[in-house]
């Protein structure tokens, strides 16, 4: 991990960290969020020895600080896997195109700019009013695995964080009707292809504080990002709620995600109820939750 003495916080650091600000207070975020990736990465065995990871850049503050976080656990030597970055220009107006390429060239960040003209195609199937995303989604998603096919790469890393992984739960909960979310590992459904999140214990108020103080050029979402009413929001102004009247409850949230149990839910496709019998072990008496849960920041 960072070294206690900050011996490694010198000029030879990836230039991503360049100019990084020496304050006690962003040394103590930037420690914690190499901790919080490095714990994802581990918890869910992302590492494959020698692999080529395709990392998704949007230029939102979430995935340059997956980039920079990556990076730095790399040169540390605590990720052998080669790093390529990728962004999906998606034909935006007035994306500025330029941003992106200039600042990986400069960064001296390997990385692959493609550009396919989703716009067009969710403006020209999508009714005016209903929600973007899952369509718009779902053609960039298609994109970066052909992309990870081409160079490659084994795994398309995304930058979803802590707060994606509960709004997402909580969307499937309100609008699906299913307990589920983004897991931190998954196939793609042709099997060839592992989606990581490794950003999954990170959140999202720790990135917008890091890839601002880092002054990183963050480009603002004007597609999904400039709708109003969306479900996602309405979902994240319930969490603001909880979050603001009782401190922490999004992590208290997010560690039920990872202390499940399934003979007390109702699904018989996860637990055998009818198998269950007078006498037998409570399968729920488990011992408490993990140390490693607890104590999370």
């Amino acid at each position: 991990m960072l070294d206690d003495d900050g011996s490694k916080d010198g000029d030879d650091i990836h230039p991503l960290f360049h100019g990084a600000p020496t304050s006690t207070e962003f040394r103590k975020l930037r420690k914690r969020l190499v901790r919080e990736v490095r714990e994802a990465i581990d918890t869910y065995g992302m590492i494959e020895r020698g692999a080529r990871w395709l990392v998704c850049l949007s230029g939102g503050k979430d995935s340059y600080t997956l980039l920079a976080v990556l990076h730095e656990l790399q040169w540390r030597g605590l990720l052998p896997v080669d790093l390529l970055a990728c962004n999906l220009d998606q034909g935006q107006p007035g994306f500025p195109a330029t941003v992106l390429p200039e600042f990986l060239a400069r960064m001296g960040v390997p990385h692959r700019i493609e550009y396919a003209d989703t716009y067009s195609i969710v403006m020209d199937k999508i009714p005016q009013g209903r929600t973007y995303c899952a369509l718009c989604s779902r053609l960039r998603r298609g994109n970066l695995y052909r992309i990870a096919r081409e160079e490659g790469c084994s795994a398309v890393v995304l930058g979803h964080h802590r707060d994606d992984i509960l709004e997402t739960f909580f969307m499937n909960l309100f609008h699906g009707g299913r307990l589920a979310t983004m897991p931190p590992k998954l196939v793609n459904e042709d099997g060839d292809l592992f989606v990581y999140r490794p950003l999954a214990f990170v959140a999202e108020a720790d990135c917008d504080r890091f890839a601002r103080a880092m002054n990183y050029p963050i480009i603002p979402c004007d597609l999904c990002g400039s709708q109003d009413g969306l479900q996602r929001q309405q979902v994240k102004a319930i969490l603001d709620g909880w979050e603001a009247r009782s401190p922490g409850r999004r992590q208290v949230m997010f560690r039920a995600l990872m202390n499940t149990r399934p003979s007390h839910l109702l699904d018989p496709a996860l637990f055998d109820f009818n198998g269950l019998h007078i006498g037998a072990p409570d399968p729920a008496d488990l011992s408490e939750i993990p140390p490693r849960l607890r104590d999370r920041d």
